[in-house]
């Protein structure tokens, strides 16, 4: 292995990152640095990864894992142990999308009462269990080290609550809760836990057919800026909110962009906290 700078020897666990927005995040992280061990179910895709990472400064490893099943977690971390001794960052990208379900549903929308308890419980253990649980078995790690980084992707509030969504609207808000919770008790540790989102429509496969012109849509390296300054040393209090990688201004200072393109997370900024009993 070459000498590299400090950054480079800190390590990466990218989820679903063999395609999509996965790829492209895990390629900015590599490009910086680090080492990223890739975990897709995709063999086909993973094999392409190497190559897409040629040249650059970091390196990659790949692993295919179904997130659905339990014992894939532990088995990620021991793997992704093993390059460095260390986790620095976990990035939950993964997610199975409605087009797995029906190819054309964003026009033809599928209802509440279509869904099957089998396609129920896949979203919820892809989309939901899978980061936190994941963020369980890294989290440790982080916390001896006294610093680390969670950040998970979900979606826009707009598709939680959108028509024929109940399958991934309902999954990415149950992960988006996951991560409110988790930075609430991650305070005060070092380690950090946040959500990033595209903000809107996204060209990767999981929008399946007819979503639109693809030159139109959002492209997935919009989200590798806000996450180089999330895993920068700027960002090391920075927990418990949620950036939308579409109004990240590359003009200002990254912290202004951050300041414009981030909230609260899990829609606190719009709710109003109940009434705790003195």
């Amino acid at each position: 292995m070459s000498d590299r700078s400090a950054t480079a020897k800190k390590t990466a666990i990218v989820t679903g990152g063999a395609s999509g927005i996965g790829k492209a995040m895990a390629l900015g992280l590599v490009g910086a640095g680090y080492t990223v061990l890739v975990v897709d179910r995709n063999p086909a895709t993973l094999a392409t990864m190497p190559a897409a990472a040629a040249g650059l400064s970091g390196s990659v490893v790949t692993m295919e894992a179904d997130l659905s099943q339990p014992d894939s977690f532990d088995r990620i971390v021991a793997e992704a142990l093993k390059p460095t001794g260390r986790i620095d960052v976990l990035l939950n990208v993964a997610g199975v999308g409605q087009a797995a379900v029906k190819a054309d549903q964003r026009q033809n929308p599928i209802r509440a009462w279509e869904i099957t308890p089998e396609q129920w419980a896949r979203f919820l253990a892809v989309n939901a269990t899978a980061p936190i649980m994941m963020a369980r078995a890294v989290v440790p790690h982080m916390l001896k080290a006294g610093k680390g980084r969670v950040i998970t992707v979900t979606t826009s509030l707009g598709t939680m609550v959108r028509e024929g969504y109940l399958l991934y609207g309902s999954s990415k808000a149950a992960a988006e809760s996951s991560m409110a919770v988790l930075a609430a008790d991650l305070r005060g540790t070092g380690v950090t836990a946040n959500v990033l989102v595209p903000g809107g429509v996204t060209n990767t496969p999981l929008v399946g057919e007819n979503a639109g012109d693809p030159a139109k849509m959002l492209q997935p390296e919009i989200m590798v800026k806000p996450l180089l300054w999330l895993v920068s040393d700027a960002a090391d209090a920075v927990s418990g909110r949620r950036f939308i990688a579409a109004d990240w201004d590359s003009s200002v200072p990254a912290d202004q962009a951050a300041e414009k393109a981030g909230a609260p997370v899990a829609w606190l900024s719009i709710a109003r906290m109940p009434i705790e009993p003195k």
